[in-house]
């Protein structure tokens, strides 16, 4: 089964990406392919709209430019990974820098994307991304997301189901959105209790809120 049902569009719609670039049209460009995968957006086209934005609502992926007028995209990734929430960070450059993009790799960047962007790329290194973030974001109704130990065990679809049931949503109703039946969702729910080693929904509940 592909990694990519866990990233269907509607699991995706509480997840914010934040571009950061002087120029608008790629700004307004990204937004768009992201928002036709589901994802919410904003951009910034200057460091200090994006510095106060983040301050409000931390996003799940940050789309950033390695050159930001007087400013310097590094200096914003820097920024990010001093806050240790995990956030993944792409940045962009107007035109091949092999040094700076050594030094964003070494400051934590999850990878530099040379303009123009091959955005194909982009989308999967991004879904990429946020698997190997396990956090469980439409829980947290836009606030910070939470990790969970043991996540990576999970299956994509047993992933699936405990967005889910993390989101309130009954047996019947999960089976309904991932179109299985109540049946089958308990059993996904069942191994996604064992392997994060939960006695029951509520102890399920705890070990996510708690991680």
């Amino acid at each position: 089964m592909s990694d990519e049902i866990f990233y269907h569009s509607f699991l995706n719609r509480d997840r914010l990406i934040h571009i950061v670039d002087t120029d608008a049209t790629t700004c307004e460009s990204l937004s768009v392919l992201f928002r036709l995968e589901g994802f919410q957006t904003t951009f910034s086209l200057e460091a200090a709209h994006f510095a106060a934005t983040i301050e409000r609502r931390r996003p799940d992926i940050v789309v950033l430019n390695l050159r930001l007028g007087e400013e310097s995209g590094l200096s914003l990734l820097r920024r990010v990974k001093a806050t240790r929430t995990g956030t993944p960070v792409f940045m962009l450059a107007d035109t091949p820098q092999l040094e700076a993009a050594v030094t964003a790799m070494k400051l934590g960047a999850s990878d530099v994307i040379s303009k123009p962007i091959d955005t194909e790329y982009l989308l999967s290194s991004v879904r990429e991304a946020l698997r190997r973030d396990v956090h469980l974001g439409a829980m947290q109704g836009g606030r910070r997301p939470v990790e969970v130990r043991g996540f990576s065990q999970l299956t994509p679809r047993e992933r699936e189901v405990l967005q889910l049931i993390t989101n309130g949503q009954s047996n019947k109703e999960a089976g309904r959105e991932l179109g299985i039946s109540p049946r089958t969702i308990e059993v996904h729910r069942a191994r996604v209790m064992e392997k994060l080693g939960a006695r029951n929904t509520a102890d399920l509940m705890r070990i996510v809120l708690t991680s």
